[in-house]
């Protein structure tokens, strides 16, 4: 009823407007003429006109599809998944040639299924927030990423192992064979997934209306729920990255015909560094930003990876056939040992 009363006083009886706070939300209260008691405050959902006369509905925001910025990082997905499925068929294609299969090719189809995953789920990122979205967006984002740093850190390990097993009497002979590398890759995987399985369980993040951060605008957001659940598993994707750049610049000057930890070393450094500055980004942007920010971080991860480890080996494959030969990659191994 005082609402309605409000609505109907005109512009002259007004005398002045100022900000309180109401039920722990920041909001305008108006001024009533010279009878009324206090002021009055919109609800929640509108805002205050330029008079200072009525209420109006507040504009929302989030990351819709037709936003620029959502169209621009939208095309660089399409793009990045694109190069990857590119670079998949390159591999299938070339499936038996020795630089394909010197440099594991089961663990690099793996890699390239993962980043195709890590590309994909930005897509859920973008749009409406909705309960599903929001539970689903951090979960699979930690879970594909973790994947395919796992998928890396099996292939640096291989590296290692592969050199010291062609030693005399060596006992790595044994642990050559694809039952490491996937031992390792699901074992580190399985640690993200209970992460991010009990983050769900316990307080899972779920859609808001954030009327605190910018005046005037409702933002549509996923309130992630568990700030340490969702730091631990950034966390952990951050210590696998760093154990994966230690290893891969150990083993850099390994023989040729088994390493590629000199590509993996630059693809680490690319990964931490966007990681790295993802943090201060986040944590000073609001709203539709904050969420193009960590899709930023995504496709420039993913990116990383995608460029630094496997552009090369394509650039073989198609423009230096000569070099993708068995004597080749023999000749290079004896010569760097």
């Amino acid at each position: 009823m005082a609402k309605d009363r409000f609505r109907e006083r005109p512009h002259n009886q007004i005398r002045k407007c100022r900000i309180s706070s109401y039920g722990g939300v920041l909001c305008y209260w108006i001024a009533g003429d010279s009878d009324s008691i206090g002021c009055l405050p919109c609800p929640l959902e509108e805002w205050p006109n330029e008079k200072k006369d009525k209420c109006i509905q507040r504009a929302t925001e989030f990351l819709s599809y037709d936003d620029p910025l959502s169209i621009a990082l939208t095309s660089i997905i399409v793009m990045g998944l694109f190069l990857t499925v590119t670079i998949l068929i390159i591999f299938i294609r070339f499936n038996d040639t020795p630089i394909v299969k010197a440099n594991n090719r089961n663990l690099s189809y793996l890699l390239l299924i993962t980043l195709m995953v890590c590309f994909l789920c930005s897509f859920i990122f973008i749009g409406y927030p909705n309960g599903l979205t929001c539970r689903l967006r951090q979960a699979v984002f930690g879970i594909s990423f973790v994947l395919s740093v796992s998928c890396v850190l099996a292939k640096t390990i291989m590296v290692v192992v592969a050199f010291n097993a062609t030693k005399p009497n060596s006992k790595f002979k044994g642990w050559v064979g694809p039952q490491l590398s996937y031992t390792l890759v699901s074992l580190c995987t399985l640690a993200q997934l209970i992460i991010c399985v009990t983050w769900i369980a316990w307080s899972s993040p779920f859609p808001e209306q954030n009327f605190k951060s910018q005046p005037g605008l409702i933002i549509i957001e996923c309130n992630e729920g568990s700030t340490t659940a969702f730091w631990c598993m950034l966390g952990y994707m951050g210590v696998l990255a760093g154990i994966c750049f230690i290893v891969a610049f150990l083993s850099r000057n390994l023989p040729d015909s088994f390493n590629e930890a000199k590509f993996i070393s630059f693809s680490m450094v690319v990964f931490v560094s966007v990681w790295l500055g993802f943090i201060p980004a986040y944590l000073s942007t609001k709203g539709k930003y904050m969420v193009a920010v960590e899709l930023f971080a995504i496709i420039a991860s993913s990116a990383g990876l995608l460029v630094c480890i496997f552009f090369p080996k394509c650039f073989i494959i198609l423009f230096r056939p000569n070099l993708n030969t068995k004597t080749y990659l023999k000749t290079r191994g004896t010569q760097n040992r």
